[in-house]
């Protein structure tokens, strides 16, 4: 039998048939050590061969995992030099994005980027929260999605409490699969529930003492869509550390980079002080900016440091 998992806690998977049976799966034997590098063996997305164990409580044994078209890695939170698989065979992720109550990074934002620009997975910006914006958040909304938008990533306003930008997301996510991510108290789970009320997901305020959003997704979770499509919930995460990346591919990962690094004098510049480099000409001269670049820099020195790769 074939499925895809809907669901996964670690130990036991959450698998789904095309025709609509649902089972409650487990690893065969050895077979989670044979070839895994990640710390979860499995993630919601993946397609994979099962045989049942227990048909009278749809109880079954997985047996394979079919190959992965993409997927999103991330660095594992309890082990750091280990990946962990956010989400496979993917159509495009959704990154929900705030700026303030808490505010997303724009170091979050870059890596997430960087991460779908590696795997090959179109990445969208849902600027949320939009009703919270006074002068300042309107300000900075402005620039960063003029950033963003200019080398190639699409920008949603959205406000769950107003319902600003609702409906293009929801039609963004017609006969896709998406996977939905940010920090912890971004508002993935009310949007979801905003957009498919008949998911009755859990919310959470953000912590009003630390300015952070509390966790309301622990584990990662796909959903049907009423009109088509799957969505991908993930739990919220504080951090996104990049794996498998090395210094020298980077600047390949930021679009507007990727276009002029054939134009430096020398084939191997990092873009830091080295003559003639065009992309450092660029910034100087207005076509990169200034906040990218600066993600840039500092996530070459993370990447050193942590000797990934």
């Amino acid at each position: 039998m074939q499925g895809k998992v809907y669901k996964s806690t670690g130990s036991w998977y959450t698998v789904k048939t095309a025709e609509g049976e649902t089972w409650n799966a487990r690893l065969k034997g050895l077979f989670k050590l044979d070839g895994i590098t990640s710390t979860n063996p499995l993630a919601v997305g993946d397609e994979v061969d099962f045989e049942p164990e227990n048909p009278d409580e749809q109880v079954a044994l997985i047996t394979a995992i079919h190959d992965r078209r993409n997927y999103i890695n991330r660095q594992s939170p309890s082990h750091r030099m280990q990946h962990h698989i956010v989400a496979a065979n993917i159509d495009q992720s959704l990154l929900v994005v705030t700026l303030k109550d808490p505010r997303t990074s724009l170091g979050f934002i870059d890596r997430w980027l960087i991460t779908c620009e590696a795997y090959h997975v179109p990445a969208i910006l849902l600027f949320n929260k939009a009703d919270l914006y006074r002068k300042k958040e309107e300000e900075r909304f402005t620039e960063y999605a003029a950033m963003y938008t200019a080398v190639g990533y699409r920008t949603i306003r959205m406000s769950v409490q107003t319902g600003e930008g609702l409906d293009d997301v929801g039609r963004l996510l017609q006969d896709k699969i998406s996977l939905l991510s940010g920090h912890s108290g971004v508002g993935k789970s009310s949007f979801l529930n905003a957009l498919f009320p008949n998911l009755h997901l859990k919310t959470q305020d953000v912590s009003g003492w630390s300015g952070k959003g509390t966790h309301t997704t622990t584990f990662a979770e796909m959903f049907d869509l009423p009109k088509g499509g799957r969505i991908i919930d993930t739990p919220g995460m504080k951090e996104f550390g990049l794996v498998d990346i090395s210094r020298q591919e980077l600047s390949g990962y930021f679009p507007e980079m990727r276009a002029l690094v054939g134009q430096c004098q020398f084939n191997n510049c990092m873009h830091l002080e080295e003559p003639g480099c065009r992309v450092k000409q660029a910034v100087n001269e207005g076509e990169i900016a200034v906040d990218r670049y600066a993600s840039y820099c500092n996530i070459l020195g993370s990447i050193e440091e942590n000797n990934y790769r």
